[in-house]
């Protein structure tokens, strides 16, 4: 299990480590590359003194869903993470206490409302309550990975769209903003009625895609259901370019999915499969059978968020894949670790993106 950190991104050649990887007690440590080896997408766009450091207006909270990465989205801008209390009461119920003043702030709450969904749901929008009873001046709610952005629409009848509803949640809690990172679906946006800030993780993987001493003639990028072609069309478009191919598949059930056959060639090939999330592996450990069957010389896949529900780990690391390359947006818990995988950080996506937020410059340019 490889961990690509803080300012830890590949260029167009190969990083040189100045120490080696070391694992301590099972937990990877973060690699240090040199300096000049870090793209531009995960450094400053801005000069120097663009970006105000000591701006006591700008206040980051973290919820406990996932505090590493927003120490370092903390550490990327300079920052200290604010003072906050978060516990549970005996009874499940849910506390939250601001240590310090947000009066008239511009305040960022980094909290995913991952596994378990409903409890870190449930915490972020006591935050956005305590912040708004607190008078901060603008509250965005940083969620690196949406929960129930899945139930975005109406399959059969008399279902729930949850999405819907949960947008609803915290823009009644009190957020004027919502910071999101690779949406199920780009029309999640439109439920809210304030303004969403929609970004990528696919910049975080090319650019570690583009360490791999692979030919772009022996790339395909495949797409693991009919979905999600427009995102691996977009994904292809900017990996050199690469042939598309897709799998499809019908699925019995949620969570079941079942393979049918394959559209495009991967004889011979390297297969890049691109999807938001992994969650039981069902649909990405049947693709890559099917494409270890049409001839496919090795199969990575690729996604923003793990949810790794059970049994996902034991599909991931049967040896379907070459490498299984993932973001942080949500915590790999220690004994989720397999040597396949590879977790690239979205810190530094988010922490610009955050700068740009609060100066009012376009979030759009960090993608061109």
């Amino acid at each position: 299990m490889r961990y690509y950190g803080l300012n830890t991104a590949v260029s167009d050649e190969r990083c040189n480590l100045v120490e080696p990887l070391k694992i301590n007690n099972g937990k990877p440590s973060i690699p240090v590359f040199n300096e000049q080896t870090i793209p531009s997408l995960l450094t400053s766009k801005y000069p120097e003194n663009f970006k105000n450091k000591n701006d006591t207006r700008l206040r980051i909270f973290s919820g406990t869903a996932n505090p590493t990465l927003s120490q370092e989205i903390a550490c990327y801008m300079g920052l200290e993470l604010g003072k906050i209390n978060i516990k549970r009461f005996a009874d499940g119920e849910i506390y939250v206490q601001l240590k310090e003043s947000v009066r008239g702030c511009d305040v960022y709450l980094v909290q995913p409302t991952s596994p378990p969904a409903n409890e870190n749901l449930m915490e972020l929008l006591i935050m956005i309550d305590a912040c708004r009873r607190a008078s901060a001046k603008n509250i965005t709610a940083v969620i690196p990975y949406f929960g129930y952005a899945r139930a975005d629409r109406k399959t059969q009848g008399r279902e729930s769209i949850a999405a819907k509803l949960v947008a609803n949640l915290i823009t009644q809690a009190g957020a004027n903003r919502v910071l999101a990172c690779d949406l199920h679906s780009g029309q999640s946006m439109g439920y809210f009625d304030i303004p969403v800030d929609h970004v990528h993780g696919q910049p975080v993987i090319l650019d570690y895609l583009a360490s791999k001493t692979v030919s772009s003639g022996d790339l395909v990028v495949v797409s693991p259901d009919v979905g999600g072609v427009a995102r691996a069309r977009a994904f292809a478009k900017k990996l050199s370019d690469a042939p598309l191919a897709i799998v499809d598949k019908r699925r019995h059930g949620h969570n079941v999915a079942e393979v049918m056959n394959l559209i495009g060639d991967v004889k011979g090939k390297v297969a890049v499969m691109v999807d938001d999330m992994i969650d039981t592996a069902g649909t990405i450990a049947k693709g890559a059978e099917l494409l270890h069957q049409e001839g496919a010389r090795e199969v990575y896949a690729c996604s923003t968020h793990a949810v790794f529900s059970p049994p996902a780990i034991e599909r991931l690391s049967s040896g379907l894949f070459q490498e299984v390359i993932i973001t942080n947006t949500i915590p790999v818990m220690e004994q989720n670790y397999f040597p396949q995988l590879t977790v690239l950080s979205v810190a530094n996506l988010l922490g610009e993106t955050i700068w740009r937020v609060h100066d009012d410059c376009s979030v759009s340019s960090i993608f061109q």
